[in-house]
């Protein structure tokens, strides 16, 4: 399942590079359905591993990082010239950020941070709203969920 999460966040990269942002979407989504679900499968099959936390992380910056990134680029951020070049690279190094002090942390029942994959589907979400919202509004999003993304509040796991 957490390849299947890579695959998906590849195709939604490939696929929004070839401008089908409304089918890259719909894989970014897809990917975050496998995500949910490969830990509730090994947690089940008691075949949790460190390297299947590393290749969580990996598959996550894909598909909640680098996809969504470059869907809200291609949709619109690539409007604002730098600005949008900028903003698009500061929020895939926010996730990284935030999914490498994850893995060096200490599970207690709390996330430090928004997880990867909220930030990545909230931003995602947002490209329904390009024919409705101010162009500029994405600047704002992309910024506030990066920094939610590497702020220190406690978020009770789920």
């Amino acid at each position: 399942m957490t390849l299947t999460n890579l695959s998906l966040g590849g195709f939604a990269i490939l696929i929004a590079v070839r401008g089908q942002l409304s089918l890259s979407l719909l894989l970014i989504f897809l990917a975050a359905l496998a995500d949910r679900f490969d830990g509730l499968i090994a947690r089940k099959l008691n075949i949790e591993s460190e390297l299947g936390k590393q290749l969580d992380s990996m598959s996550d910056i894909i598909s909640f990082g680098v996809a969504p990134a470059l869907l809200l680029y291609q949709g619109i951020l690539n409007l604002f010239g730098f600005p949008g070049l900028f903003f698009t690279v500061f929020y895939i190094g926010c996730g990284a950020y935030r999914l490498a002090r994850f893995n060096i942390t200490e599970s207690n029942g709390y996330f430090t941070g928004m997880p990867i994959t909220a930030a990545g589907c909230l931003l995602t979400l947002s490209f329904l709203g390009i024919p409705y919202l101010p162009p500029h509004s994405y600047l704002f999003i992309i910024i506030i969920l990066s920094i939610l993304m590497i702020s220190s509040f406690k978020l009770k796991k789920i």
